[in-house]
């Protein structure tokens, strides 16, 4: 292979015309090899000729070397792109290869810039197998694509089932969170209802841990009754109130069954009255003409209030 940067003189031009020359006789005769030596004289003197480089490609084939005839007609046209003779060759050394669709390409440009007879019979050979090999590319191209997008598919399926499993999971513990929250009262409800009423009703052993003084006198009763409570109010109050607190011997069960007591318990309006009339007894009456707030206090004194 001759180096195509080098300088080319007119002497050294004329000697590789004239080594070509006697590669031509040499390939009349059918001395291939003795070809092979003239043609190579005749680029290393001028090895910037594409015609060169293109002329021994094709004693190439004629000697069956298809790998050596594809190295001379690339050269061929690294130098000059429109060698038909370069493609022309190395579409026929292609298919001495099986390289169908190689061969193909590089014969169908050869038959656009030169067109000749031996290009013609050697793609009507070509063009079946590459045909072949073009269908059973896309048919693998197609199955490729069927098969990534299953894969996609498996793992879109897998995202969202792991996902909905943790939206479950989630779920499932804020149920039951929730559910610890408002559910009766699980050994007792140290410091009182959730939310906290002052003095609550700790594991709600033996009443009311005592209000002293329980619930002072409150003269004139409770005018009006409470609406759902007890009509006519309490008259007179409750002189002295009750001392030490409710007494021990209170059900709670009466409370913790009762569904409309339970429910209003929930409710943070009635949650805010009952523990302000914890904190002051006193502040009962205020909350006489709330209609959500009094029956639920009402009801409440009347579980406390003993058997009758």
């Amino acid at each position: 292979m001759g180096d195509a940067s080098v300088e080319v003189s007119e002497e050294n031009r004329d000697a590789s015309q004239e080594a070509k020359m006697h590669a031509m006789e040499a390939i009349s005769q059918g001395k291939f090899e003795e070809a092979i030596e003239h043609l190579t004289k005749a680029i290393l003197l001028n090895p910037t000729s594409a015609i060169m480089y293109g002329t021994r490609a094709s004693v190439f084939i004629k000697m069956k070397k298809p790998n050596a005839a594809i190295r001379d007609a690339t050269a061929a046209l690294e130098i000059n792109p429109d060698s038909a003779k370069g493609y022309k060759s190395r579409g026929i050394a292609r298919s001495m290869l099986g390289q169908w669709g190689e061969a193909a390409k590089d014969l169908h440009l050869a038959s656009k810039l030169d067109y000749d007879e031996e290009i013609s019979s050697v793609l009507k050979k070509v063009e079946p197998n590459a045909h072949k090999i073009e269908e059973h590319r896309r048919k693998y191209d197609r199955l490729r694509k069927e098969r990534d997008d299953k894969k996609v598919e498996r793992e879109r399926l897998r995202r969202r089932a792991a996902a909905q499993a943790a939206y479950e999971k989630a779920k499932k513990k804020e149920q039951s969170s929730s559910s610890k929250r408002s559910g009766g009262f699980p050994g007792g409800m140290p410091g009182g209802f959730p939310g906290g009423m002052p003095g609550g009703f700790p594991g709600m052993p033996g009443g009311f841990p005592g209000m002293p003084g329980g619930f002072p006198g409150m003269p004139g009763g409770m005018p009006g009754g409470m609406p759902g409570g007890m009509p006519g109010g309490m008259p007179g109050g409750m002189p002295g109130g009750m001392p030490g607190g409710m007494p021990g011997n209170v059900d709670y069960s009466k409370i913790l069954n009762d569904p409309e007591l339970m429910a209003a318990f929930k409710d943070p309006e009635v949650m805010a009255a009952l523990q302000d009339v914890m904190k002051n007894p006193a502040n009962l009456a205020k909350h006489q003409a709330n209609p959500k707030v009094a029956p639920i206090i009402g009801k409440m004194m009347g579980k406390f209030a003993g058997p009758k």
